[in-house]
């Protein structure tokens, strides 16, 4: 008989598998879309679409890998369950302490860029009263709309998802039409030949591509997570490779010298479509961020609750509001924190930050693969192809990544290893809720 923990058996399953794909999206497409196209330019020439396309296909076999796994259960948790039910206690709570700072700071950082974008609009809004006035009352929307239910949350997911990919969209047709009528105006055409350059590229577009994964904590609120998590996984995976290729093509074919432009899309979509252009590209920047923060504040206050829930966090954390059905202690405390670092914190360590644990929790899940196979055989609704040959791939493609990564300013995540750490020292001895499969 398949085991529900008592408070999560009082989730309202509202996620259909659009929605799952939307969330996914808007996990994924954050930023990095409107400044990476000139980093990669200037790292490996016109060989960057091509690099976009390669480091689509890596991700690939980490979201097939996602895939088979997620596809085993039907709770809250994500990488948490996966990890916790694979390689014990230990794992799952320290992968979730790496999980929850990276998202943390990278959504305060994103909520930073948001009031610059805004500044285009209005530039006072970076004063310190405007600045402290817009983040609270954002942030504060956003918390109140997901603690009063989570079809708000996932509906606002929806809109965001939709109207920035139609935006980018826009610019991806134009540009191509334009570059059909035009040769390609670029004249820098830097080394591809570089595996540094190439190594670096790959480890930016890794965490480009990142992100989905946080789409899989909700499955205690979706209507069907076993049969919707693959299609919505690739479905997010295929549109956001398509995305990222065109703009990548456009930015190198419409750019003169795409690698040392600031905005680069901004100036691509001035040069097609005039102030208009520019404006519209600046409203996709703050539509991309508004669509990141609506989906970490849906999915990140999961993960605390499915912890709490199996005994890992405080108990409070686990509430679940008798009228909204949501875990609203979670919500709360997700958004007071996120308060606290987009006002005070500094993110200039945040890249690393992010990358080392992502690089560490995909190469965990990927070698999960074999394990929950002999765990739990046939619980998979997905089995990847080829035996052990994919989850290999995706452990070497994240020992690879690692080799460029610099561990110079990755003491926060030595700190947040030893609170795990910590963390499990304290609740080794507890009793804790078998996890369903």
């Amino acid at each position: 008989m398949t085991h529900v923990p008592r408070q999560e058996a009082e989730l309202v399953r509202a996620i259909g598998r659009w929605s799952m794909v939307a969330l996914a999206v808007n996990l994924i497409l954050g930023s990095a879309i409107f400044g990476l196209p000139s980093t990669l330019a200037g790292l490996i020439g016109t060989a960057s679409p091509l690099a976009v396309l390669i480091a689509g296909i890596g991700s690939g076999v980490i979201v097939a890998c996602y895939a088979e796994v997620a596809s085993q259960f039907a709770e809250t948790g994500g990488t948490y369950l996966y990890m916790r039910r694979a390689f014990g206690r230990l794992a799952g709570l320290e992968v979730s302490w790496m999980a929850l700072l990276a998202r943390l700071t990278a959504c305060a950082a994103s909520l930073n860029l948001l009031v610059a974008y805004l500044g285009e609009f209005w530039p006072g809004v970076t004063d310190t009263l405007p600045r402290l006035i817009l983040i609270t009352l954002f942030i504060g929307a956003l918390a109140a709309v997901n603690y009063c239910g989570v079809s708000g949350g996932a509906r606002m997911s929806n809109i965001a998802a939709t109207a920035k990919i139609g935006a980018l969209g826009l610019v991806c047709v134009a540009g191509l039409g334009w570059l059909v009528l035009h040769p390609a105006v670029h004249t820098q055409a830097l080394t591809v030949s570089d595996p540094d350059g190439w190594l670096k590229a790959m480890l930016l577009l890794l965490f480009a591509y990142g992100g989905a994964e946080s789409a899989l904590i909700p499955m205690g609120e979706a209507r069907n997570p076993r049969g919707d998590v693959v299609f919505a996984l690739f479905m997010a995976l295929l549109i956001i490779t398509a995305l990222y290729c065109s703009v990548q093509f456009i930015v190198m074919g419409v750019l003169a010298d795409p690698a040392h432009s600031q905005r680069p899309l901004a100036d691509v979509a001035r040069l097609l479509l005039g102030r208009p252009g520019a404006v519209l590209i600046s409203l996709a920047a703050v539509l991309s961020v508004y669509g990141f923060l609506t989906a970490n504040l849906l999915t990140v206050p999961r993960g605390m609750f499915a912890l709490a829930e199996r005994g890992d966090f405080p108990a409070p954390l686990g509430l679940i509001h008798p009228r909204w059905r949501t875990p609203y202690v979670s919500i709360l405390l997700f958004a007071g924190c996120l308060w606290l670092f987009a006002l005070f914190a500094n993110f200039s360590w945040n890249v690393t930050l992010s990358a080392v644990a992502r690089i560490l929790y995909y190469g965990g899940v990927c070698a999960a693969v074999p394990v929950l196979r002999r765990l739990q055989p046939g619980a998979a609704t997905f089995r990847l192809p080829g035996g052990p040959l994919l989850p290999i791939l995706g452990v070497a493609i994240c020992a690879l990544l690692l080799t460029r990564v610099d561990f110079s300013k990755s003491v926060i995540l030595l700190i947040t290893i030893l609170i795990a750490l910590a963390n499990w020292l304290v609740v080794k001895g507890r009793s804790t809720a078998p996890v369903s499969v």
